[in-house]
C-alpha cells in the first residue's frame, strides 16, 4: 500500500518541478476543443481534495460540504513497471466514505515508493517505455475502478524522464481507453513558469490535453527545505505564471490549480520537515513566535527562537487561490491534502 509523506506533497530534490528560467517556445498542436469546466465565468471551481487510507471518516465528513471529488493515493506502481498494487482496505473505506457523502472518486495511481520515501523514476521509465507494460497497466486500473465503484482515475507520475513524456500520452490515451466514456481521467503535473520546464519534467500538455478530462498543475512545493531556501510554498504570482504558461497548451477549462494544505520548516541545523497547519500553528505558538502574513505569496510566515524558519499555506491562503481560479475561468482547484489543510467548509 501506499503511504505518502503526512503533510508535504514530496521531500525530493525537485527543483526541475519549479523550474524558473526562460526557455524556448514549446512546439506543441493546438489542444482539443472542451466544454466549459465548472469555473468558468466567474462560477465557483469544483473542488478536489487529495486523500490517503488514513483520512479520518470526521475530517471527511467535515470537508463534504465544500467538495466534489476525493482523489485517494490508492494504486502504486510496482518497481517493475509492470502491474499495480490494488488499493488496501483503509483506502477503500475512504472511497465508501465519500461515495456516502455523494462526492465523486478518483483512485490515484502513482509511482510513490515507500521502500524509497519517494518518487522511483525508475519504475515510471520502466512502464513509460514499454507499450506492452502501458497497456498492461492502464487495463489493471481501469479494471480495479470499475470492479470498486471509482468515477475516475488520476494519473500521479511524479519524476518522468523528459524522453518519456511520449509514453506518459501513450499511458493517459490507453487509460481512456479503458475506462471508457462513464470513467473520468486526470493527472497531475509539476507546475513551471517556463514552456521548458513542462517539457524538461516529461509532459507534452497539448497531447496530454486531449486525453484526460482535467489537468491538475501541482502549483505547490515552489519551495522546500531539501532543495530551496526557506520561502513560500506556492506563490500566487508564480501560480498565475504558471496557469498562463498551461493555458497555451490546454483549455483554461481543463485546469485545476493545485493548492497546498500544509507547510515546511527550515531548521538553523539539519533537515527540514512537513508539517499540517495545525502542526505549524501549535510550533508557533508554543515557542511565542510571532505569525506574518506575507500579501504577495498569500501564506503565513514565522521564525522560531532557535532560528528554525516556517511557511505554511492555510484556509486564508485556499479562499485566495479559489479566488483566482474563479477569476482565470479555470475549471477547478485540488487540494493536497485532507486532514493536514484546514477545515474546507
Amino acid at each position: 500500500m501506499l503511504t505518502f509523506p503526512a503533510s508535504g506533497r514530496r521531500l525530493v530534490a525537485l527543483a526541475a518541478a519549479v523550474a524558473l528560467a526562460a526557455s524556448p517556445v514549446l512546439a506543441a498542436s493546438a489542444a482539443a476543443p472542451t466544454t466549459a469546466g465548472s469555473g468558468a465565468g466567474g462560477a465557483p471551481p469544483v473542488v478536489t481534495g487529495f486523500a490517503v487510507g488514513s483520512l479520518p471518516g470526521a475530517v471527511l465528513a467535515r470537508d463534504a460540504d465544500a467538495l466534489d471529488t476525493v482523489t485517494v493515493a490508492a494504486v502504486g506502481l510496482r518497481p517493475s513497471g509492470a502491474a499495480v498494487d490494488p488499493p488496501a482496505a483503509d483506502m477503500e473505506r475512504v472511497r465508501s466514505r465519500a461515495a456516502g457523502l455523494g462526492l465523486d472518486t478518483e483512485l490515484l495511481l502513482s509511482n510513490y515508493s515507500n521502500d524509497l520515501e519517494g518518487f522511483d523514476p525508475r519504475a515510471a521509465h520502466r512502464l513509460l517505455s514499454d507499450p506492452d507494460k502501458i497497456t498492461a497497466v492502464a487495463q489493471q486500473v481501469a479494471g480495479l475502478a470499475s470492479e470498486s465503484g471509482w468515477g475516475g482515475v488520476n494519473i500521479d507520475l511524479e519524476l518522468v524522464r523528459k524522453d518519456d513524456a511520449a509514453g506518459l500520452v501513450a499511458l493517459a490515451s490507453a487509460l481512456n481507453d479503458a475506462l471508457g466514456s462513464a470513467g473520468r481521467l486526470s493527472i497531475d503535473v509539476s507546475a513551471s513558469s517556463s514552456p521548458k520546464g513542462y517539457t524538461d519534467n516529461g509532459y507534452d500538455l497539448a497531447a496530454l490535453g486531449r486525453f484526460v478530462d482535467v489537468v491538475v498543475l501541482m502549483t505547490y512545493d515552489y519551495s522546500g527545505p531539501t532543495w530551496s531556501d526557506p520561502g513560500p510554498i506556492g506563490p500566487v504570482r508564480w501560480q498565475r505564471t504558471a496557469v498562463d504558461v498551461a493555458s497555451r497548451y490546454v483549455p483554461i477549462q481543463k485546469l485545476d490549480l493545485g493548492i497546498a494544505g500544509y507547510g515546511y520548516t527550515w531548521p538553523r541545523k539539519g533537515t527540514g520537515r512537513s508539517v499540517s497547519v495545525a502542526q505549524a500553528r501549535r510550533m508557533v505558538a508554543k515557542d511565542g513566535a510571532r505569525a506574518r502574513w506575507n500579501g504577495n505569496a498569500q501564506e503565513w510566515t514565522a521564525k522560531l527562537s532557535n532560528g528554525t524558519e516556517i511557511w505554511w499555506s492555510d484556509r486564508r491562503s485556499y479562499d485566495a487561490r479559489v479566488a483566482l481560479a474563479t477569476e482565470l475561468g479555470m475549471h477547478g482547484v485540488a487540494v493536497w491534502r485532507l486532514g493536514s489543510a484546514d477545515p474546507l467548509g
